[in-house]
C-alpha cells in the first residue's frame, strides 16, 4: 500500500468561509505568539550567559501549548470557537522551523506570519468524505469541487490561495503497475520546448508567465497608483493573486500530464541532474527557466515512478550531452544561439535538443566518466 497525497478545491458557503478564516487566524495568532515567547527566551538566555547563571530552557512545542492553554485561552475566549488542532499544529510548525534554522545552513530565523499570506491550518479527528462532501470538525459538511471516493481520513491541511480554499490529505492506495509499452527513454528539458524525448517526441512549452506578463504588468502598475488600504486596491491585489494562481496552475497542469505519461508508459526514464538554483543566477534566462519548472518536473517524476512501477535514472551533472554528437561521439562547443548540431566529423545535422536527448538515452557511467575526464568537469554550453 502507498500513501498518496491528494489536493482539491473546496466550495464553502459564506458561513463556512468565515469559519475557515477564523481557524487560519487562530493558527496564525498561536504561531506569532509562540515566536514572541521564543524571542523572549533567547533574550533571557543571553542575559543569563552574561551573568554566568544557568541557561533557562528553550521552549518546545509542548511547553508553548501548555502555556497557551493556561495563559492565553482564558483571556482570548474566541480561541474556543475553533478546533484545538489549529493552534497546536501551528506551534509544532514553529518548533520545526527553529530546528531547521539550527541544523540547515542558510535557513533563516522564523518570521511572523501575515494575514492573507500563506494562510493555512491543520485538522484531525472525525473527518470523512460522503457523497461529494467532506465532514470537518467545528466546520461541518463542505462541498468538494471534484468527485472523491467516500472514505475516512485521519487528518487534513487546509490552505487559502488567491481567495480560494484548498484541502490536502493522504489516502492509502495500491501500487498501480501499468503495462510499459515503451522501454527506456531520454528526456532533455529546455526553454524553447518543455521537453524533447529521444524518440523524437516534442512537448511544447506553454510559457504561461510570458503569455500573461503584459496583463500582470498592467495590474501591478494600477496597484502602485491606488490609495493604500483602499477597497479598490484590495480588489486589484485579488486580481493579481488570481492571475499568479492561474499561471502556476497552467504550468503544473502541463508538468503533471507529461510526468504521468512518462511514468505510465516508459519503464526507465533518464534525465539530467540540472543545477536549477545555479541556472537561475543567469539573469538573462532566469525568467524562462523558472517558467519551465525544471525542479518541479523532477520532483513529480520521482514520486510517480513509485506509483506506477517505473524507474528514474539521473545522469552526471557534468555530462556534456549537448556537445557530443549522438552519431559518432565527436565533441564541440555549442553556444545557445546554435539550435542545430552540425557535426564536422560524420556530417550529421540534427536538432540540438533531440541530439542531447539521444545522448541522455545512450548514457552509460563508463562513457560519461571518460567524456568528463577528457576535458575537465566544465558545464556544457
Amino acid at each position: 500500500m502507498l500513501l498518496k497525497g491528494f489536493k482539491t478545491k473546496l466550495n464553502p458557503n459564506n458561513k463556512q468561509r468565515s469559519l475557515l478564516a477564523q481557524h487560519a487566524g487562530c493558527a496564525r495568532f498561536a504561531y506569532n505568539w509562540g515566536l514572541q515567547q521564543c524571542f523572549q527566551a533567547i533574550e533571557a538566555r543571553s542575559i543569563a550567559k552574561e551573568r554566568g547563571e544557568s541557561l533557562p530552557k528553550f521552549p518546545s512545542a509542548i511547553d508553548l501549548h501548555k502555556k497557551l492553554n493556561a495563559e492565553v485561552k482564558p483571556e482570548q475566549k474566541w480561541f474556543y470557537n475553533s478546533s484545538k488542532c489549529a493552534p497546536q499544529q501551528a506551534l509544532r510548525d514553529l518548533d520545526n522551523a527553529w530546528k531547521r534554522h539550527l541544523k540547515v545552513k542558510g535557513s533563516g530565523t522564523p518570521k511572523r506570519k501575515k494575514k492573507f499570506v500563506n494562510d493555512h491550518f491543520y485538522l484531525d479527528g472525525a473527518i470523512a468524505i460522503k457523497n461529494g462532501f467532506i465532514q470537518l470538525p467545528r466546520i461541518g459538511l463542505i462541498r468538494l469541487h471534484e468527485t472523491v471516493a467516500d472514505q475516512k481520513i485521519k487528518s487534513v491541511n487546509i490552505s487559502r490561495k488567491a481567495g480560494e480554499w484548498y484541502i490536502a490529505f493522504k489516502i492509502e492506495a495500491e501500487q498501480l503497475i501499468t503495462d510499459k509499452k515503451l522501454g527506456r527513454v531520454g528526456v532533455d528539458l529546455g526553454i524553447k520546448v518543455l521537453a524533447t524525448l529521444s524518440d523524437g517526441t516534442i512537448y511544447p512549452a506553454l510559457k504561461p508567465y510570458r503569455t500573461n506578463k503584459t496583463k500582470l504588468y498592467v495590474l501591478q502598475r494600477k496597484l502602485s497608483r491606488q490609495t493604500q488600504f483602499g477597497k479598490n486596491r484590495q480588489k486589484t491585489k485579488q486580481k493579481i493573486a488570481k492571475l499568479h494562481a492561474r499561471i502556476a496552475n497552467i504550468r503544473n497542469d502541463a508538468t503533471h500530464k507529461l510526468t504521468s505519461h512518462l511514468t505510465k508508459n516508459h519503464g526507465e526514464i533518464v534525465i539530467e541532474n540540472l543545477n536549477v538554483s545555479g541556472m537561475l543566477k543567469n539573469h538573462k534566462l532566469a525568467g524562462a527557466i523558472a517558467d519551465s519548472g525544471f525542479y518541479e518536473f523532477r520532483r513529480q517524476l520521482e514520486y510517480k515512478t513509485e506509483w506506477y512501477g517505473s524507474k528514474v535514472v539521473v545522469i552526471d551533472r557534468f555530462y556534456p550531452s549537448s556537445q557530443l554528437c549522438s552519431n559518432c561521439g565527436h565533441r564541440q562547443r555549442m553556444p545557445l544561439r546554435l539550435r542545430t548540431y552540425d557535426c564536422p566529423s560524420c556530417g550529421i545535422s540534427i536538432d540540438r535538443d533531440l541530439n542531447a536527448s539521444i545522448n541522455i538515452f545512450s548514457y552509460s557511467e563508463t562513457a560519461a566518466s571518460s567524456a568528463v575526464e577528457a576535458c575537465g568537469r566544465d558545464l556544457p554550453l
